[in-house]
């Protein structure tokens, strides 16, 4: 953890009666994951469709989203998407409360692993691992099994309610060593130094600054991140890409974790860029209606270009 960096820590401020309400939804949401799991399942397909009524803009998003990255598909198929796409969304809430609140044991009954051996790569030499951490909605329960197995660095944004600060910062600290702020790059350069293991997600729009534009799925210009470029020059990590598959028929979750990726271009960020949202691209496919469509991607534009979110 960085010198400087002060994780939140539960304080009487936090019971003052303006996060009352925020309580009440998380004692909600910790009894709801007590359920059976396929209840849970259930009810939260059914959050996700009736959310659907009310969250127009973000209906808007995820269906342009997959407009964008799927031109060849008909307007029906992305329909079908969206929607699978929402009732994904709606279960993500249950599944944050089931990665925090739920014991190892009931984790471990209905998370596989698949690719074991690719997650303690690194090991005998103390190399670093970064691992690519995509937005799927099930990030959190896949972060919850990876610290099961190894332990490791989250890295994260801060919160600006201080309950929900501090709650999803002691939910992560279940599975993590410690955490540090997305923005503390040199933290994560030491720690991959120190062979760690680091979630990275490198497939959020961050904007302009420290970014560049380069092709993902059918958009030719996507705003990327520079940022592993810059850890692979400075820590020499390996690269392991990751997705918590949520399977069929209320059969739980998988881990995949892929073999480490070869061949990152460091001496060119366009390239860089590029290989990296190929390998992300790779990762989506396996379960496409469980990326985080609902997110604009796309919202920075080379300068001149009109938005893509009209």
């Amino acid at each position: 953890m960085s010198k400087n960096q002060v994780l939140p820590e539960f304080s009487r401020e936090l019971l003052h009666p303006r996060y009352w309400l925020l309580w009440s939804g998380i004692i909600f949401l910790y009894l709801i994951v007590l359920l059976p799991y396929p209840w849970i399942n259930s009810l939260g397909r059914g959050l996700g469709r009736f959310a659907m009524r009310f969250m127009k803009r973000r209906k808007m998003i995820s269906r342009r989203n997959i407009e964008l990255c799927f031109p060849n598909m008909t307007e029906a198929e992305h329909e079908a998407w969206m929607i699978k796409n929402f009732e994904a969304t709606g279960l993500a809430v249950f599944e944050t409360g089931m990665a925090w609140f739920w014991p190892n044991w009931r984790v471990k009954k209905w998370c596989k692993v698949q690719g074991m051996d690719n997650l303690n790569v690194g090991i005998p030499e103390k190399r670093g691992v970064l691992v690519i951490g995509i937005h799927f909605l099930t990030l959190e329960l896949g972060a919850r099994i990876i610290g099961m197995h190894r332990p490791g660095v989250g890295v994260y944004r801060p919160h600006d309610n201080k309950l929900m600060d501090w709650l999803q910062t002691w939910g992560r600290l279940r599975s993590n060593k410690y955490m540090l702020d997305r923005r503390d790059v040199k933290g994560m350069i030491r720690s991959l130094k120190k062979g760690e293991l680091v979630w990275y997600a490198p497939d959020h729009d961050y904007g302009p600054k420290n970014s560049v534009f380069a092709p993902f799925f059918a958009v030719e210009k996507a705003a990327t991140t520079i940022g592993t470029s810059i850890l692979v020059r400075m820590a020499n990590p390996l690269l392991v890409p990751f997705i918590p598959k949520r399977n069929d028929n209320n059969q739980g979750y998988t881990l995949i974790v892929q073999p480490p990726l070869e061949g990152f271009p460091t001496d060119d960020e366009v390239a860089a860029a590029t290989f990296m949202n190929q390998a992300i691209e790779q990762q989506i496919l396996l379960a496409p209606e469980q990326y985080m469509w609902l997110h604009r991607r796309f919202k920075t534009r080379p300068s001149g270009e009109a938005s893509l979110y009209q």
